[in-house]
């Protein structure tokens, strides 16, 4: 933590980012009890991941929230604005949302994780390609092929 921070009190932005995200699990936890829910399921319905998430959305925002009131937590004060890194998030963005109905998820969801690594600083392209490859599969394969929820065939998932 900044030196000049110590036992000044609350960091009012750090607080607010806590706040945010505990307002974002109230809304995820009023939109899971809104999932309509089918007898057919045993124990574990549609229901279980988002109450999972909403869990720990509130914990990390209440976290959140308490480190901001006591001070805040260390970040840089006055870093500079990545654009590039912005670029190719957006870029990885705008081709994933492109790609998805023609490429297919595997295609369009890798170039995602490609933009995403270079957004962060990496330049092992074939690395990222490969890794992001290899997770997009093995989630293609358990969302359309266990759990029969269709996410965008293409070129990829038609050898299947």
């Amino acid at each position: 933590m900044d030196a000049t921070r110590i036992g000044r009190g609350p960091a009012w932005g750090d607080t607010a980012v806590g706040v945010a995200i505990l307002a974002l699990a109230a809304i995820v936890g009023w939109q899971t009890t809104l999932i309509p829910t089918n007898a057919v399921y045993a124990q574990v319905g549609p229901k279980v991941i988002p109450w999972i998430a909403t869990a720990m959305l509130t914990v990390l925002g209440a976290l959140l929230t308490l480190q901001g009131l006591r001070g805040g937590w260390e970040h840089e004060e006055h870093g500079e604005f990545n654009l590039p890194g912005l670029a190719w998030l957006l870029l990885g963005l705008a081709l994933n949302v492109t790609l998805i109905d023609v490429a297919g998820f595997i295609i369009a969801s890798t170039l995602l994780f490609v933009c995403t690594a270079l957004a962060f600083g990496s330049r092992n392209v074939a690395r990222d390609a490969a890794i992001g490859f290899a997770l997009t599969f093995v989630a293609y394969v358990g969302f359309d092929r266990v759990l029969g929820y269709k996410i965008g065939s293409g070129l990829i998932e038609g050898l299947l």
